[in-house]
């Protein structure tokens, strides 16, 4: 792979990969055919994903464990051509095994008598269609009612018949976005819908394709047609964690929604507002780029139009945009019409852009668009979208918008919320109409999928830093020890390595990557020396083959076996070394076989250094055959990255933020949640005005001195009561200099604490941080959190407060939990070892709070 896979898309590969070797299996022994999902956000990786498992598929990959499968032959299913041919060009930017002679585009032309091994075959909904040229001669029963053309020797559907009967080759269907075309209602009988169900089922004489991989953020309406496919295994789907692709940065935290507060026609005011957006953001990114480094980011505005859209009010569109910002030329503008064509719109000429050009073209800085660019679609530069679509057409919206919320560095910029959002106007929408739009963005209706996304805020305004909050809080703030999620799937030894090639790359420890080598083999000699007897005998047991021979005795009609014992050979020795790589890491392996390799050479004082290489294999398969070798092997690791992470903490700290995200990453390749550090916000997009269930209005409550503000020092809450009260009290204290609305999302400016739900690890974002000066003149910090405590997660949470306060108590005053009982605020203060106690044998949260443990809170 050319991409390094996030750790939640290597745990999903591991676990595709899974099912593709027990499809495979079931079908070649069995003949049983079997179907799973890849279930995954929009944004978190897909097609990377499919690219990673695809490589391992056709090559094998001793990462995974995963043997290729030699007769492997994929068809690649979806919707749109374009679609495709976006798909093809991601797997050769993802996959360095996978290259465009691998992929085949069937055309109209395309005549083979089976499909090849080790190639992908992409086909769309109108290539199967019953007019295409590929299928003409063929019904659905099998029979051949018309002249095939052209002479042609075979139809596709021969061609996929023939394949599934050879007995050298597994067909694979991957679905691309699989939730298509899978309706089981009447309503859902289309054209696209037969094909695809005779793809799964087969007809006629085609038998049904023997395993079926569904692709989308979707799934339900697949996995309910594949309940109803006979004689089909349903394995179970793999499905990404949504928080961990939240977490992730790849997707954008915020989308910002505009629309106009009265009645009336608006377009031109809310283009020219759009326009001023993408001027702004614009400039924002160039500051960024400026200030930091690396690659340049060009922002894109995309207009969604109406299906028909009047070409004399598109050019008004046009001729707005360009007063507003004059710099941008003809050459700025571009379509995607389903026409495929050049448009004309008055006295203006707009090109057709094939959609996944739009991306690389960076002189397109307008988009004019209508329904058609929703499906697979994506533009990591389109931070503006404005949409002329009718109320009535929220769906499409939705949909669209899911298509604009990756990250356009495929990471976030830490505490600016500017450049994490995407602005979408709605001239032709009331409030009432937004708010639906902004419910189904959150909660996942009316598009494809959970976007894992941190806001969708109505007509947003910009806070930034309080000018009024010291320099010092902003320090004491950036060192507060913040948690992620922990990333099960990474290693401790390729954790240190990873951490050790950063390091040595940032120059901050020349070598590192051989230090932590050394490191390691140091270990594995003290092992070595420490287990020698044991090693002994599993050497032996390396290079010795056990068997048996059965013995038929053919007059008196019994059997016996008779064992025997055999020398391994190289093969076998080189089988049970690549073992025991994949538990220490295959680099460490390899660097310790060659320093055995070179021990042995001058010991023995011999030359042949492949003689003295198989030696050393056998030792470190012998090692490997040791469990206790690798559980201190790994908490060696474990030790010398946690030192190293401590030891260049603030030089790392002072690192743009490219370079500190992949020192983030790293810290999150754990089993256990990892402290890191807090990143100072510089932009905040918050709402000043709420609507009621009831269709009111009011405005947002404002407050002084939050550590961020607009222009006249205020920021806006909206608090509950229990909220309010704690704020009050607070602001009281004498020692009182600010506070912080923790927000409550994954993000470098959130101070995060991991907790263990249903054995699965979650993270509390408590409600408040507060600063305060000491009589010394030190500066105090304070986590209190008002949280209810008749939720179902409360006292899990509970728990997770009390195991941070353990460990981080010296960083804080105060780590105190409130809430509401009987009419009184109850405090629990966690710094207090009988109070975290309590907690910990408390059978829910409110016992803990009604226990003696709990305190009124002092207001």
């Amino acid at each position: 792979m050319k991409f390094t896979l996030i750790n939640y898309q290597e745990e999903a590969v591991r676990d595709v990969l899974k099912r593709l070797h027990k499809a495979r299996k079931d079908w070649r022994e069995d003949r049983y055919q079997s179907a799973f999902s890849l279930t995954a956000a929009t944004g978190a990786g897909k097609t990377v994903m499919a690219a990673a498992a695809l490589e391992a598929l056709f090559h094998g990959d001793d990462k995974f464990d995963f043997t290729r499968d030699p007769g492997a032959v994929v068809i690649w299913f979806s919707d749109d051509p374009s679609l495709n041919e976006q798909t093809r060009y991601r797997l050769t930017q993802a996959a360095d095994r996978i290259h465009m002679s691998d992929m085949v585009v069937v055309e109209a032309t395309f005549q083979r008598e089976k499909l090849q091994a080790g190639k992908i075959y992409f086909l769309n909904t109108q290539k199967l269609g019953k007019n295409s040229l590929l299928t003409r001669g063929h019904d659905a029963d099998g029979t051949f009612p018309e002249m095939r053309p052209d002479l042609r020797s075979y139809t596709i559907w021969d061609t996929i018949k023939n394949t599934i009967e050879d007995p050298d080759l597994t067909l694979y269907l991957i679905l691309d976005e699989a939730h298509r075309g899978m309706g089981v209602g009447a309503a859902a009988q289309n054209e696209r819908s037969t094909i695809v169900k005779r793809l799964i089922n087969g007809h006629g004489s085609v038998p049904a394709i023997p395993v079926v991989w569904g692709i989308s953020a979707t799934v339900d309406r697949f996995n309910k047609a594949m309940e109803g496919a006979e004689g089909r295994t349903t394995l179970p789907n793999v499905t990404v964690n949504a928080a961990l692709v939240q977490d992730s940065g790849l997707l954008k935290d915020v989308i910002v929604l505009d629309t106009p507060d009265e009645v009336g026609a608006f377009d031109t005011v809310l283009l020219k507002r759009a326009t001023t957006k993408l001027k702004e953001i614009s400039a924002a990114w160039d500051a960024y780029t400026k200030a930091e480094g690396g690659q340049a980011v060009t922002p894109l505005m995309v207009l969604q139009a109406p299906d028909k859209p009047d070409p004399a009010t598109v050019a008004e569109w046009i001729k707005t945009i360009r007063e507003t910002w004059p710099d941008l030329t003809a050459e700025a503008f571009a379509n995607v019409f389903g026409e495929h064509r050049t448009e004309a719109f008055g006295p203006y000429s707009v090109p057709y852009v094939e959609p996944q050009d739009v991306q690389e073209r960076k002189h397109i800085r307008v988009l004019i668009a209508k329904s058609a660019i929703s499906t697979g679609w994506d533009c990591p530069r389109a931070e503006v979208m404005v949409s002329f679509r009718a109320a009535t057409d929220r769906t499409h919206i939705t949909q669209l918008l899911g298509r604009m919320v990756r990250s356009p560095l495929a990471r976030r910029i830490p505490g600016n919320e500017k450049l994490n959002s995407v602005d979408c106007l709605l001239p032709k929408f009331n409030r009432e109409a937004v708010v639906a739009v902004a419910n189904a963005l959150m909660q996942g209706g009316g598009w494809d999928g959970d976007m894992p996304l941190r806001s969708v805020v109505i007509n947003a305004q910009e806070m930034k830093p309080n000018p009024a909050v010291p320099e010092s809080v902003w320090q004491r703030f950036e060192a507060l020890p913040s948690q992620g999620l922990p990333q099960r799937t990474s290693k401790p030894v390729a954790r240190l390595t990873a951490l050790a090639h950063e390091l040595s790359r940032d120059k901050l420890l020349p070598g590192a990557g051989k230090a932590a080598h050394a490191a390691m083999h140091a270990v594995l000699d003290a092992e070595t020396v420490r287990l020698a007897e044991a090693i002994a005998l599993k050497r032996q047991d390396v290079l010795e083959v056990e068997g048996a021979v059965l013995i038929a005795n053919l007059q008196g009609g019994g059997t016996s076996f008779d064992a025997f014992v055999e020398r391994a050979d190289f093969a076998v020795i080189e089988d049970a070394y690549r073992r025991a790589a994949r538990q220490f890491s295959p680099d460490v392996a390899k660097t310790y076989a060659d320093l055995i390799a070179a021990r042995l050479m001058v010991e023995r004082g011999i030359d042949d250094d492949e003689e003295a290489l198989i030696d050393a294999h056998t030792d470190v398969a012998a090692l490997g055959l040791l469990p206790e070798v690798k559980l201190d092997l790994e908490k060696a690791a474990t030790a010398l990255t946690n030192d190293w992470f401590e030891q260049y903490r603030e030089t790392i700290r002072s690192l743009p933020d490219e370079r500190r995200e992949d020192y983030r990453v790293i810290r999150g390749m754990s089993d256990a949640p990892q402290d890191v550090d807090m990143a100072r916000p510089i932009s905040r997009l918050e709402a000043t005005v709420v609507r009621e269930e009831n269709g009111t209005e009011r405005t947002v409550p404002m407050f002084e001195h939050h550590l961020m503000c607009d222009a006249e020092g205020l920021y806006p809450a909206d608090l509950n009561w229990p909220e309010k009260r704690v704020l009050a009290a607070e602001a009281k204290r004498e020692s009182f200099i600010g506070w912080y609305r923790n927000p409550p999302r994954a993000s470098q400016d959130s101070l995060g604490i991991a907790y263990e739900l249903d054995g699965a690890w979650r993270v509390v974002r408590p409600d408040f941080l507060f600063f305060a000066q000491e009589a010394d003149g030190s500066l105090a910090v304070d986590i209190i959190d008002p949280h209810g405590s008749y939720l179902a997660d409360a006292l899990p949470k509970l728990k997770g407060l009390a195991d941070y306060a353990e460990s981080h108590s010296a960083e804080f005053r105060r780590i105190e939990a409130v809430d509401e009982i009987d009419g009184v605020l109850k405090v629990l203060d966690l710094t207090d070892p009988d109070v975290r106690a309590a907690v910990r044998t408390a059978v829910s949260a409110a016992a803990a709070y009604k226990g003696p443990a709990a305190k009124a809170y002092a207001i």
